[in-house]
């Protein structure tokens, strides 16, 4: 990209941007008309087959205009990027509101990042997606047993993260209230203030110790805590499937099954957002980029969001190549930076 001229980067902005905006093949009296260069359709012509030639630009069936490959797209993010020329012109009173709604959930992670992401679906009109805290960085705060039926109990487990996990295990009739409550007094005493992860593996150890063989209450504490800890931590949500499918990038049958194939693995995202949420700021990856193939006409925008130094989850947006870039990433940056902001002043 480094190669291009001052002319042919003008030229490919020009011709990604008309695009994004109206989803036809972009000819060069277009770009003429909608972009003051000074310069003849013919000229243009010339370095739109220039570009097309070197990967950024391609030639849809027997039309006269180009549209960007994932190459293009490329150049036209990181020239965002690099330029800062991301939206600004979102009204500050939806993002506001936005704002105001998740202040009141910040005592809940999962919620928070649910309505994030029904937030960001309707201010993008793309997908809204978000991860919780993986069980590395999940940190247990508090457990507590209630007797819920003769042989069964209830299990809430608090983390330090703000996420509240809850289920119905089946124990031993025998079990009392009281004995529960030594239960939990015993299991909050030796694992609150690890991560999950560290938890089971804490488990392995004192499940194999032969004073958990002789103590009946602590072996069945045991048991419980090991059975208790089988949540999907990094749970993903996704919200907005109606407002992509209103675009006229799924308008046909194909591509919305392939949208479809892509939400449904959710695997698929699960890694992918995990694996990003390391990282420093806005992400964008960009079609072919993925690994995974049911990926690879989707462009994704995410952003970690932190408490601290400890990742707290992962905001993004995910849609089709042709994406306002430009929206998503201004939407996602600011949406994270609040969140982070918030859950500081817990």
């Amino acid at each position: 990209m480094e190669n291009l001229s001052e002319r042919s980067r003008k030229v490919l902005y020009a011709v990604v941007q008309s695009y994004i905006n109206y989803p036809d093949p972009v000819g060069s009296k277009i770009v003429t008309k909608r972009f003051s260069f000074g310069i003849s359709p013919a000229t243009i012509r010339s370095i739109m087959a220039d570009l097309e030639e070197m990967g950024f630009l391609t030639h849809p069936h027997t039309s006269a205009g180009r549209i960007p490959t994932d190459l293009g797209y490329r150049f036209y993010v990181d020239s965002l990027v690099r330029d800062g020329d991301l939206y600004s012109n979102i009204e500050i009173e939806i993002l506001q509101g936005l704002y105001r709604r998740l202040e009141i959930l910040k005592n809940d992670i999962d919620l928070l990042l649910s309505e994030t992401t029904k937030s960001l679906s309707l201010l993008s009109h793309y997908l809204g997606v978000a991860m919780s805290p993986t069980p590395d960085t999940t940190t247990l705060k508090e457990i507590n047993l209630l007797k819920y039926h003769a042989d069964k109990v209830a299990v809430v487990l608090l983390t330090d993260e703000g996420l509240i996990k809850s289920k119905v295990l089946s124990v031993d009739p025998d079990i009392s209230q009281k004995d529960l409550n030594r239960i939990a007094q015993y299991l909050n005493s030796e694992f609150s203030g690890y991560t999950f992860d560290e938890i089971r593996l804490k488990l392995l150890k004192e499940m194999s110790r032969e004073k958990v063989k002789c103590d009946n209450l602590i072996s069945k504490a045991m048991r419980i805590c090991r059975d208790a800890l089988y949540f999907p931590m990094n749970e993903l949500f996704v919200s907005g499937l109606s407002e992509v499918l209103e675009l006229p990038d799924f308008a046909d049958l194909k591509k919305i099954k392939e949208l479809s194939r892509a939400i449904e693995d959710k695997h698929t995202i699960v890694k992918l957002l995990d694996k990003l949420s390391d990282a420093e700021g806005v992400q964008i990856i960009i079609g072919s980029e993925h690994d995974q193939d049911e990926m690879k006409k989707l462009s994704l925008v995410v952003s970690p969001c932190r408490e601290g130094d400890r990742p707290i989850g992962v905001v993004g947006i995910l849609g089709p190549t042709r994406m306002n870039y430009a929206k998503a990433i201004y939407i996602v940056e600011n949406t994270a930076k609040f969140i982070t902001r918030m859950l500081a002043g817990r």
